[in-house]
């Protein structure tokens, strides 16, 4: 099906009651149309891109025949979308979004962030991971983070200026992955990024809300304050911003590869930034960046109502915490008990609280420490766990468990922070395979160095700022030269006799891996469309308190709190990105709580 007829056909459907008011809040401004209030907030956009926003504004998951792309930002996007039309592959395609995104939603990823993919090869039937994930600067000491007193540091200070900054590896894994599984032409990848960073883009009302939110933040230093507030004022929603540093590292970029970022003069500008942070100067060296590489890694996976989700093993916590918080749920029937159950939510949350406990232990980069991977998702130990899932009301404490593997107990208890931005990108392509990428520069803003026209991670916060807890015990996300930090970042791809039957990843800190799995819940128990699923009501428990958003039904948070539930009301801004795979083709839904949308043919 071509773009326009797509257009047309995309608004059959059924609407869904609460996903579309969210959606409609989200996108629409008062007294516009959804594709008007597209017009208005994004700039140009094509006939499919202005009838998706229209379809998640009515809760209506998106149609393709062939292949589909979701991603954050309707100009990302549409690049993507054209490159599969064209029959671009799924790596193709995320080349492309990556690139836009990188420019129009700067807040979230980029150039000098990192990433986790995960791919399924439609030819082999394999399923693989790429980290891309940030690197230690190889000169970083135990107490990077620490004061002259051995005392962490205020988390704010330690995250603005170079200090904070690690390897960058998303430029890397854009190349690893092209010449794994890319067909088009690399340089032509870049094209409508570099058009629009040259050109000029229209600021999107979420990036203009944050820039000005971030005040002083964002003004530390020259280059981020002459971008973001030119002539002294925050961007505003509607104008017109160019980013002409942008355009020529892509350039580079698309003529030379991703060596043109890790040698040469752009790797000199980043290094001068990071060193040249003068309040907080970082560590980061011109062999860091030439050294870095991406790696390849299993995928983990865990049954769940037969089917096999599938994620990012470590250094990511969140394919295994993802697959925790299913295993845990697999004896518990939550279809019967429904999206509003109190008793469904009960076990939803303490399952998390149960796998939490065993990420901060447990979990860190295992080229670096001993992790007990396998036995953390054996099916044993999580029906040993979900068996403490059985009682009446919540539990009123949990603890990591004792995975099958002895040495694990060693470690203490992490509380390191990871604060909500982050992006994600699904795609599926005209030949059936798939990709699931989540990509980061960590904090909003990251850093807030800024070189080449992009924003540098802060990505060493991700790291304990302490080496021991309060036990003695060593703790195993804390920093050494080369590590990578530890994430909760978790694409991934839901497997069903052996082909994708659901690609799904979301940002959101650490918050990720309760989006994730409430997602495949409300899909796989649920039966709610994908639309429905991105668009459900977030609850999300971590270490105690439950998290949630406004509006919930009331017998639903009384019931929690007669189930000894402490409720913490707040903003919980996912943003989910989705694709399922159905008898009658692929389906794709957006989080309403964010700008991106989702474009099949």
């Amino acid at each position: 099906m071509t773009q326009t007829g797509l257009a047309l056909a995309i608004l059959l459907g059924s609407t869904g009651g609460l996903a579309a008011q969210q959606a409609t809040d989200a996108v629409v401004p008062e007294g516009a149309s959804a594709a008007q209030g597209a017009a208005a907030d994004f700039g140009p956009l094509d006939d499919a891109a202005r009838a998706a926003l229209e379809a998640k504004a009515q809760g209506i998951p998106v149609r393709g025949q062939d292949w589909m792309v979701s991603a954050a930002h309707p100009l990302a996007v549409q690049a993507g979308a054209r490159v599969l039309d064209r029959g671009g592959s799924a790596a193709d395609a995320m080349v492309a979004v990556q690139a836009v995104l990188g420019l129009v939603e700067p807040q979230s990823s980029g150039l000098g962030g990192g990433a986790f993919l995960v791919w399924y090869d439609a030819a082999t039937g394999a399923l693989t991971t790429l980290d891309g994930r940030e690197t230690a600067p190889m000169a970083v000491t135990p107490t990077l983070f620490q004061d002259e007193e051995g005392q962490p540091l205020e988390f704010m200070a330690a995250v603005i200026g170079g200090r904070s900054v690690g390897t960058p590896g998303t430029p890397r894994l854009m190349e690893v992955a092209h010449r794994k599984w890319g067909r088009a032409n690399w340089a032509g990848l870049f094209d409508d990024a570099i058009a629009m960073a040259q050109d000029g883009f229209t600021v999107s009302p979420r990036l203009a809300t944050l820039v000005a939110a971030e005040g002083e933040a964002l003004q530390r230093y020259p280059a981020t304050t002459d971008y973001f507030f030119p002539g002294g004022q925050p961007v505003a929603p509607g104008a017109r911003l160019t980013n002409p540093a942008y355009a020529d590292t892509l350039r580079a970029l698309a003529g030379q590869g991703a060596d043109a970022f890790y040698r040469g003069p752009i790797a000199q500008e980043i290094v001068a930034a990071v060193r040249g942070a003068a309040d907080n100067p970082g560590l980061l060296s011109p062999e860091d960046l030439a050294a870095y590489r991406v790696i390849e890694r299993p995928a983990v996976c865990v049954d769940y109502r037969d089917h096999d989700v599938c994620g990012m093993g470590p250094p990511s916590s969140g394919g295994l915490t993802v697959g925790q918080i299913l295993g845990m749920l697999g004896g518990y029937d939550l279809a019967a008990m429904g999206a509003e159950s109190p008793d469904a939510w009960r076990l939803i949350g303490d399952a998390s609280r149960l796998a939490f406990a065993d990420r901060g232990r447990f979990m860190a980069d295992s080229d670096f420490v001993a992790m007990p991977t396998e036995g953390l998702i054996d099916p044993a130990y999580l029906a040993e766990r979900g068996a403490l899932l059985a009682g009446d009301d919540s539990l009123p404490e949990v603890a990591a468990g004792q995975p099958g593997w002895s040495h694990a107990a060693l470690w203490g208890q992490d509380s390191a922070l990871e604060l909500p931005s982050t992006t994600h990108i699904s795609i599926v392509d005209g030949d059936g395979n798939a990709l699931s990428m989540t990509t980061t520069i960590e904090n909003g803003f990251g850093s807030r160095v800024m070189a080449g026209g992009f924003l540098l991670n802060n990505e060493l916060t991700d790291f304990s700022f302490e080496t021991h807890d309060a036990d003695g015990w060593p703790i195993a996300n804390a920093i050494a030269p080369g590590k990578r930090p530890r994430s909760s970042m978790a694409p991934t791809i839901v497997m069903r006799d052996g082909a994708p039957a659901m690609v799904i990843g979301s940002p959101g800190g650490s918050r990720i891996i309760g989006y994730v799995a409430r997602a495949i819940v409300a899909h796989l128990d649920w039966g709610m469309d994908i639309q429905a699923a991105v668009a459900a009501p977030n609850l999300v428990n971590r270490f105690g308190p439950m998290d949630v958003e406004a509006g919930l039904p009331a017998a639903l948070t009384r019931g929690l709190t007669d189930l000894g539930f402490e409720l913490n009301e707040t903003e919980l801004t996912s943003g989910l990105q989705g694709i399922v795979v159905t008898p009658e083709g692929l389906e794709g839904g957006a989080d309403p709580r964010r700008e991106g949308i989702a474009i099949g043919g």
